[in-house]
């Protein structure tokens, strides 16, 4: 008996779809909340093949299946029964039709839907703490930075770094749960790739600390707020144990399946699909130091238009060194006036669907992921709205570009690093305050219009 048939036995011996409440599994059991205890046949169920026994325990009839077996068979019997154990992302994958860009951004993008009111909060918690710590906000008040107690800074730090430090492991959760493997394995997974043994991307490219090197060329850093190579490893990862669960003898499941998968999947994160990102971040560094040399705002148009893509491929960070290496030299910060565009640029089109939109679902997404993405918080206005619906993430681009040309025209020069959008004025309290502003308008303008003529039809869904 294969378990498909097995799970509709089980389904038809407890009395069908209408006597079932619901269902999860443990190590070894399928556990059945039923509502009619009187219609499940005990002594038909226990003699099925494969069936080592059953119980009634708090309400729930427990069907003895061991280690292994219980996975499999939970996954034929949720769909019997009406529900999903995963959001079937295998039908957009290729084997079963073939594979297109809209398809595989919508999947990226299905993944980073049940993350993004964490980072929607972390938004928030960033704009406000950049407001309420800046000297420029508490000289109003008549205090200076060193009256803000050390406490509250801590709690501050808690309240907006908990997010990004630690979404790898959200993200490789989410895939986890999207592509069919075990969840709390990819959680797992991805709060190794965050370990804090590992020296964190930020700190590397800020020059602050040194990769750690392993067989004496693999330079290996943490992936602390990284996205893509945590959506990658975490793809991988959970192919490998799906293939583990066929291969694997049920009665070494438990103990073989979770092991030899995180060991795979660390091996993969850290030594195949971290080293090849490090490399390309050193090429991108190199670009965008050409570009900023470039004459007439081509160097901030190209940047502003496609910046944005770092942070979706997660190799952003090395910027940070450009940004401290230009304040060490000159006092000013070239590159941020320029990259602030493409954030606001986000916030306007994600504005447009939102007011646009004639789905109340659409709103309840677009509205916070706009405020976010102008508080300098883009993920969930990119892996929300603008990349899963296509076109209005190009409009967000070439609104970008626009506000990043007239940063160069207007030479804009951040006096700091690590604000942008409205947290981002209190970098340009050096005379060019009205500028920034009318940039940024621009770019949001600009946006918004194209993604309002253009990007986006009220009907849209995600």
């Amino acid at each position: 008996m294969d378990n498909k048939t097995l799970a509709r036995e089980i389904l038809d011996n407890v009395g069908g779809i209408k006597n079932i409440k619901s269902a999860q599994h443990c190590a070894t059991r399928l556990r059945i909340i039923t509502k009619n205890q009187e219609l499940v046949d005990v002594k038909a169920i226990e003699n099925l093949d494969k069936v080592k026994g059953s119980f009634y325990n708090s309400g729930q009839y427990q069907i003895i299946l061991g280690t292994g077996l219980v996975d499999k068979v939970y996954e034929e019997f949720m769909p019997l029964i009406g529900q999903e154990t995963t959001a079937k992302v295998e039908d957009e994958l290729p084997g079963s039709e073939k594979i297109t860009f809209r398809r595989a951004i919508r999947i990226f993008g299905d993944v980073f839907v049940p993350i993004i009111p964490v980072l929607v909060a972390t938004g928030l918690f960033m704009g406000l703490r950049g407001l309420l710590t800046q000297e420029a906000i508490l000289s109003v008040l008549g205090l200076t930075p060193g009256d803000v107690p050390v406490q509250l800074i801590q709690f501050t730090q808690i309240l907006t770094d908990t997010a990004f430090a630690f979404l790898p492991a959200l993200v490789a959760w989410s895939t986890f749960k999207i592509f069919g493997g075990t969840p709390i394995i990819g959680l797992v997974l991805g709060l190794m790739l965050v370990h804090s043994i590992l020296p964190s991307a930020y700190a590397v490219g800020a020059g602050e600390a040194e990769p750690l090197i392993f067989f004496g060329f693999i330079k290996v850093v943490g992936y602390q707020a990284s996205v893509l190579p945590a959506f990658m490893t975490a793809i991988a990862t959970a192919t490998i144990e799906k293939w583990f669960k066929k291969v694997i003898p049920d009665s070494l499941d438990l103990i073989l399946r979770p092991f030899l998968t995180l060991l795979c999947g660390l091996i993969l994160g850290l030594f195949i699909i971290g080293p090849v990102f490090h490399e390309v971040e050193n090429y991108v560094l190199a670009a965008v130091k050409f570009l900023l040399t470039l004459p007439f705002g081509l160097g901030g148009l190209i940047y502003g238009s496609f910046g944005q893509l770092l942070g979706i491929i997660g190799i952003h960070h090395i910027l940070s060194l450009l940004e401290i290496n230009m304040l060490a030299k000159d006092g000013w910060n070239l590159l941020n006036p320029v990259g602030t565009c493409g954030n606001v640029a986000q916030a306007g089109a994600v504005l447009a669907i939102a007011v646009k939109t004639a789905s109340n679902k659409m709103k309840q997404i677009a509205y916070p992921s706009a405020l976010s993405a102008a508080l300098g918080i883009t993920e969930p206005a990119v892996f929300g709205v603008t990349l899963r619906l296509g076109k209005p993430f190009i409009m967000s681009m070439i609104g970008g570009g626009v506000g990043g040309f007239f940063a160069s025209i207007f030479q804009l020069r951040a006096t700091g690093l690590g604000l942008t959008g409205i947290p981002g004025t209190l970098l340009y309290l050096n005379g060019q305050l009205p500028l920034y502003i009318l940039t940024n308008l621009i770019a949001f303008a600009t946006a918004f219009a194209l993604t309002w003529v253009f990007g986006y039809k009220k009907d849209d869904t995600l």
